[in-house]
């Protein structure tokens, strides 16, 4: 019992404690002005051109920290908040969007196999759950198996998001350091926001993880008995 108990505390701390920093890093230094004063959509519309990128377009999107490169219009994504400020938060956020697009446009490996595995993850993050129900309350260790497999996919797609992620965030900081966006001495926050939001993507990946395991776990005790 005490052991199940410590397993859903960790299911539900690891993303709080993630968003939580996201939140604290973000809340920080989107009050702190970067040296360029060039707002979010002005760096990514600056990286990109540097980057021969002319025909992928930066627009303004709706909700807080929304931000995202949408690969199928070629087209980077940034909250109002970032889109319109100065801050050092939102030239980070806005230069990682762009990391993703000039990831796309080298066809880097990682992100195209997370974009082929969009379809089987969906389903696996859909109705795995479902299914391993059914095999629960069925006594049936085929039906787990089967939940197993389609919950793999789903988070081998949490495994391929990491180096995508991370690679991502690598080419932010070249970029806004090469292109004169930030001085040196801010790269160090810069880099607090970029690490901030990759624990989300780690955190999202070690909860995936223990559920898989959770489950294999399960089957392997249906078949012992």
């Amino acid at each position: 019992m005490a052991s199940f108990l410590i397993y859903f505390a960790l299911l539900l701390i690891i993303p709080l404690w993630a968003q939580s920093r996201v939140k604290s890093a973000y809340k920080k230094y989107s009050k702190v002005p970067n040296s360029s004063g060039m707002t979010g959509a002005q760096v990514a519309r600056k990286i990109l051109d540097e980057n021969g990128l002319y025909s992928v377009n930066v627009e303004e999107v709706r909700g807080h920290l929304s931000d995202h490169y949408d690969p199928r219009s070629k087209t980077v994504r940034l909250s109002s908040g970032n889109y319109h400020g100065h801050s050092v938060a939102g030239a980070a956020i806005a230069a990682h969007e762009v990391g993703h697009a000039i990831q796309d446009e080298e066809s880097y490996a990682p992100l195209r196999f997370r974009h082929t595995l969009v379809p089987v993850a969906n389903l696996g993050s859909n109705f795995s759950y479902f299914i391993i129900l059914a095999g629960i309350l069925m006594s049936s260790a085929n039906f787990i198996l089967l939940g197993i497999i389609f919950m793999s996919a789903a988070v081998l797609f949490q495994m391929v998001t990491l180096p995508v992620e991370f690679n991502a965030s690598n080419r932010a900081m070249e970029q806004i350091v090469s292109t004169g966006v930030i001085r040196n001495d801010e790269e160090r926050e810069t880099k607090k926001v970029l690490n901030a939001a990759a624990l989300t993507y780690v955190a999202a990946a070690v909860v995936a993880l223990l559920e898989l395991a959770r489950f294999v776990f399960i089957f392997i005790g249906m078949n012992e008995d």
